[in-house]
């Protein structure tokens, strides 16, 4: 029979087993990663990878990945790390409210989002439940706080970038008469956007207005509109597609012999466009948000150790947007609990943010203007390359917010 003695020498043999296997467990779960007491930030991210934008919707949002990866590597947000799921709505508008519901109960504290008639119709629900979205859209009608003020943009709006266009081939104008202009683009939120503001701006410079085409984004034949064009004897036509629909724009005009100059929004001509159109994009202008891949500016360094393989503005624009939310997030963190509502107002303490050159402008968003800059850059295609024009500055005019 054991003494009373082995009995309390077991008991304390048992006792420091217990205690080391403890130990071990909870370095096994450090090792591992399974950390009880760590925090993540709940992101939100609509896409369109295989839908009727997913020729510009995939690079964009593989941009908005590949920063949050890079974000995450370095440590998040002071610890916190951004757990944010890429949800492909394919275009489809009720998918995407579908899915918004579930970022809702998921409790993300913002969100980034992708085309024109989702975002609108979103735009209700994402005040009314105070999550900030930083969308793809970049239409005029988000850009006024008084009525969308959880919506947010990193380029200029839509209406800004044409009437850029509009003021640059003005500016190039040599003969007497007026130039004749027509807006060819999809009959959609996101291609009618821009047409009521830079049409009543066309005429306000001088311009004969002759009318609409309405080409498809899933088109792939534009014989007719392009015919049309021809016979009014269009000087200029302005493109409001994405760069699959632009591309057999070019192709038709070329093959039906137009003299038309055609200047396109910033989703419509991109680095692809060269072997989309097979030449015909030659002299077509591109109203760009973005640096192009490789160029010496500031923040292309970080961007090109991250991503090797050439890419598009749109990836680039992707990157930048979701920097901006990164900063916004890290300004709502130093002043207490990451919310919706604290994000929103980091997000208007923007002013002057430098994106390391990668947009044409520094970033500033007010309580009254969410406009984030009012500057394009004016790309033309010569010899299978886009070259840089002119960057081109609108004054921030009260009455062109929203419009």
């Amino acid at each position: 029979m054991a003494t009373n003695i082995e009995i309390r020498e077991g008991i304390e043999k048992m006792k420091k087993t217990m205690k080391i296997a403890a130990m071990v467990a909870g370095l096994a779960m450090v090792l591992s990663g399974v950390a009880f007491s760590a925090e993540t930030i709940k992101v939100g991210h609509l896409a369109d990878l295989t839908g009727p934008t997913g020729d510009v919707g995939k690079p964009y949002a593989e941009g908005v990945q590949a920063y949050k990866r890079y974000i995450n590597s370095q440590g998040g947000i002071n610890g916190k790390t951004i757990e944010m799921h890429m949800f492909d709505y394919a275009y489809d508008k009720n998918k995407a409210v579908n899915q918004y519901k579930k970022f809702k109960e998921d409790k993300v504290v913002a969100i980034e989002g992708w085309g024109t008639g989702d975002t609108e119709a979103l735009a209700g629900f994402v005040t009314a439940d105070k999550i900030p979205y930083i969308s793809a859209s970049y239409s005029a009608h988000l850009t006024n706080p008084a009525k969308t003020p959880y919506n947010f943009f990193c380029a200029a709006d839509y209406t800004t970038a044409l009437r850029a266009g509009l003021l640059y081939l003005k500016e190039g104008w040599k003969e007497k008469r007026a130039p004749k202009i027509v807006f060819i683009y999809p009959n959609h939120p996101y291609g009618i956007a821009p047409i009521k503001g830079g049409k009543e701006y066309a005429k306000e410079l001088g311009f004969e207005v002759l009318g609409d085409e309405d080409v498809s984004l899933k088109a792939i034949e534009a014989n007719s509109q392009l015919l049309s064009v021809k016979n009014k004897g269009a000087d200029f036509a302005w493109i409001g597609g994405t760069s699959n629909s632009t591309a057999v724009i070019l192709k038709d005009a070329k093959k039906l012999g137009l003299k038309t100059k055609f200047f396109s929004n910033i989703w419509g001509i991109d680095e692809s466009t060269a072997k989309l159109a097979g030449g015909a994009e030659e002299g077509a202008l591109v109203m760009a948000g973005s640096a192009l891949y490789g160029d010496k500016v500031p923040g292309m360094a970080l961007l090109m150790s991250v991503e090797k393989t050439p890419q598009v503005t749109h990836y680039i624009r992707g990157w930048v947007s979701m920097m901006v939310l990164v900063e916004a997030l890290k300004r709502a963190d130093k002043k207490g609990p990451i919310t919706g509502e604290s994000v929103h107002a980091a997000l208007e303490t923007f002013k002057d943010f430098d994106t390391g050159g990668l947009t044409p402008a520094k970033i500033t968003f007010t309580g009254a203007d969410h406009r984030p800059f009012t500057s394009v850059n004016i790309m033309e295609y010569q010899e299978g390359k886009l070259v840089l024009k002119k960057s081109m500055k609108l004054p921030r005019k009260a009455e062109w917010l929203g419009l």
